[in-house]
């Protein structure tokens, strides 16, 4: 709900956090010259860790995507993230931008204000996490954002449980 209502450049930074399994600030953090030989380069912020994250499917279209709407401004900024001015994305104008969505989604949906309210951009990393895990299972969720250890991930990021089947 609050994806529909964002401005492009909020669509983009939740999608690219998303997509990355990355922190707020190391998904502002991108640039241009941290793609090489098809792969986005990461260095997170907190941790360190070094990351290679192949570009490729949605994370492809993204990157596409970013590249059309920045040839469109005059300004030319290294950063993936760009306002919609063209200058690189700030962590306020993202807070802003989100807040704005965030508020948007509640007026049409009164009845989830208390959802909508407790969803924080931060959370498309749990989703990430839980995602990742579902599909490729666990060490690959912990290896998308950073940890040398699946049992962070475990406890930190994942919050859907196991998948199980019945006894019958």
């Amino acid at each position: 709900m609050v994806y529909k209502h964002a401005s492009e450049p909020l669509k983009d930074a939740m999608e690219l956090a998303y997509l990355t399994g990355q922190r707020p600030a190391d998904a502002l953090s991108m640039m241009e010259n941290d793609i090489v030989s098809g792969h986005l380069i990461i260095k997170q912020a907190k941790s360190k860790q070094p990351l290679r994250v192949v570009i490729q499917g949605q994370l492809k279209e993204v990157i596409d995507r970013i590249y059309r709407r920045k040839d469109e401004y005059a300004i030319v900024s290294g950063a993936l993230l760009v306002n919609t001015h063209g200058k690189g994305m700030t962590q306020a104008v993202l807070r802003n931008h989100f807040h704005d969505a965030r508020d948007l989604a509640i007026v049409e949906n009164p009845e989830l204000e208390s959802d909508i309210i407790n969803f924080w951009f931060y959370d498309l990393r749990a989703k990430a996490a839980d995602d990742t895990s579902d599909m490729l299972g666990e060490q690959k969720a912990a290896d998308l954002l950073g940890h040398d250890d699946v049992k962070t991930t475990r406890r930190h990021y994942m919050r859907r449980g196991k998948i199980v089947v019945p006894t019958r």
